[in-house]
């Protein structure tokens, strides 16, 4: 296939896209910052600097199968205040550019805890309600209008709270929120689901969650080690 993936840059669109090029993809990379820096190895992505909230995102589709949105805003007091509106004007930009294009199919990265936050410790719950809120409501804004979105067959993967680990495998995979008793969310682990959705028409119109039972911090104050 030859996919898009927007938010190339950053820890899930890096291994999205290191993943796509593994199993043999052809990929092109978008992203308001450039390629990473250091020495090429193996198969690399036609890379596009593409700003969602002020660039055309048009160029990239051409000749294009799928798109993989991995766009993510990155945490501080804007973010938690007032963040750009990436997710639903980011959102809005690739479909209109993938209709004009002629394609239909979409996987992007919602949260489970766009539908609740009653899992993990209750400071997490918490932290979360307070620090995720508006980037939560702005999630749910996306997918409502991916809903009402006729000729697109989009997918809405909704995982934990993200985790830096190798990837596992052995995730669970269930509608609409993580399973109790789970959180984390492996970084390597929601990519490969990401383009196992892509490859497969897997979960289309629908907001599959995906988890892994992890050890969890008992503090916030352990998560800063």
């Amino acid at each position: 296939m030859r996919l898009v993936i927007f938010g190339a840059a950053g820890k899930v669109g890096r291994a999205a896209t290191d993943e796509a090029l593994r199993r043999g993809h052809d990929v092109v990379a978008a992203d308001r910052a450039g390629p990473p820096e250091g020495p090429a190895r193996g198969a690399r992505p036609d890379w596009h600097r593409v700003d969602l909230l002020g660039d055309d995102p048009m160029p990239p589709m051409a000749g294009a199968d799928a798109v993989l949105s991995c766009i993510g805003l990155p945490m501080g007091p804007e973010t938690v205040l007032a963040p750009p509106p990436l997710y639903t004007e980011g959102t809005r930009r690739i479909v209109e550019a993938m209709r004009a294009a002629g394609m239909r199919r979409l996987v992007v990265i919602s949260a489970s805890f766009v539908t609740t936050l009653q899992r993990g410790p209750v400071w997490f719950r918490g932290a979360a309600a307070v620090t995720l809120g508006a980037v939560l409501r702005q999630m749910a804004e996306m997918e409502r209008m991916l809903r009402e979105s006729d000729g697109l067959d989009w997918t809405a993967v909704r995982p934990g709270w993200l985790l830096d680990a190798p990837a596992a495998g052995d995730f669970e995979v269930s509608e609409g929120a993580i399973p109790a008793g789970t959180l984390r969310t492996r970084i390597p682990d929601l990519a490969a689901f990401m383009l196992d959705c892509a490859e497969q028409g897997l979960f289309v119109g629908r907001t599959p969650a995906i988890a892994r039972a992890e050890p969890v911090a008992s503090s916030p104050f352990e998560m800063l080690r």
